[in-house]
């Protein structure tokens, strides 16, 4: 898909109020695509859509929670009824918890695995038969992680690991989409200035509820470069026909790619000849 084949079109993106999200939506706005932008905070809904006015393109917000499955097939379906099916469908929605997988609480563990992962499916299972039916150009791109390169350290093991998931499932769609000739972007970017570290603010209260950190939590996110960076390396590999989109942030992440597939080479045993 060219981004030229957007103009006039839809293209809906999750987790589309602040962040990568946002940034992604405005590429497509830009691009000529009318919005429709998706998250679960009404307030931050309203802003963005305010801030893509001067794109002169159509937008309509929504106000979902990707984790229900049910909810977000009914939303498809609403919005085909209104002759609203993306050509671009971005699956951008994703929390993250400073919680471990050996002693974290039930509620933050399955908050982020069903945001993180099944979101993900459910999100493109609600949209991916609708754009299969429509004809004309199409694209599905799905937003990991550079956490799914390098091994899984530091404060959010829970994260990384939801977010390997997230990539599986990405390459699985990519494959899966291929006979519709659909292509599909994963997206793993580096560190960036997002709101991530600050999910818990609009967290269900099934999963346990709202949960605002002091806003000095935030200083190491806000040092790193702002969601935009990554617009230009996003259509070139929607351009390409898709596949995985790295966005390297951090001057380290490829060293530690390589030496973690160099590690795993030289722990292979191939009984296969045996």
């Amino acid at each position: 898909m060219l981004y030229s084949d957007l103009a006039g079109r839809w293209a809906l993106v999750t987790g589309a109020a602040d962040g990568i999200g946002f940034a992604l939506a405005r590429s497509f706005a830009e691009a000529g695509a009318n919005i429709v932008l998706l998250d679960i905070r009404d307030d931050a809904l309203a802003e963005a859509a305010a801030k893509l006015a001067d794109t002169g393109v159509s937008v309509r917000t929504e106000t979902a929670d990707v984790s229900d499955r049910d909810a977000m097939i009914a939303l498809a379906d609403r919005l085909a009824a209104d002759d609203v099916v993306p050509s671009m469908l971005w699956i951008n929605a994703g929390v993250g918890a400073a919680a471990k997988l050996s002693d974290g609480k039930e509620k933050a563990i399955r908050w982020v695995y069903d945001v993180n992962l099944f979101g993900t499916i459910w999100t493109a299972q609600a949209f991916a038969p609708k754009m299969i039916a429509r004809a004309g150009p199409a694209h599905i791109g799905v937003t990991a992680s550079s956490a799914t390169l390098v091994p899984i350290d530091g404060p959010f093991p829970l994260y990384a690991a939801s977010k390997y998931a997230t990539a599986a499932v990405g390459e699985a769609l990519l494959n899966e989409m291929r006979e519709y000739d659909i292509g599909v972007t994963i997206l793993c970017p580096g560190l960036l200035n997002t709101g991530i570290w600050n999910s818990g603010r609009a967290r269900p209260e099934r999963y346990g509820g709202e949960r605002q950190l002091d806003d000095s939590v935030g200083e190491y996110w806000r040092k790193a470069m702002t969601p935009e960076v990554i617009a230009g390396p996003v259509r070139e590999t929607v351009e390409a026909g898709g596949g995985w989109c790295v966005v390297q942030t951090e001057g380290d992440t490829r060293d530690k790619f390589e030496a973690r597939h160099t590690a795993r080479a030289a722990q292979w045993t191939d009984l296969s000849h045996d």
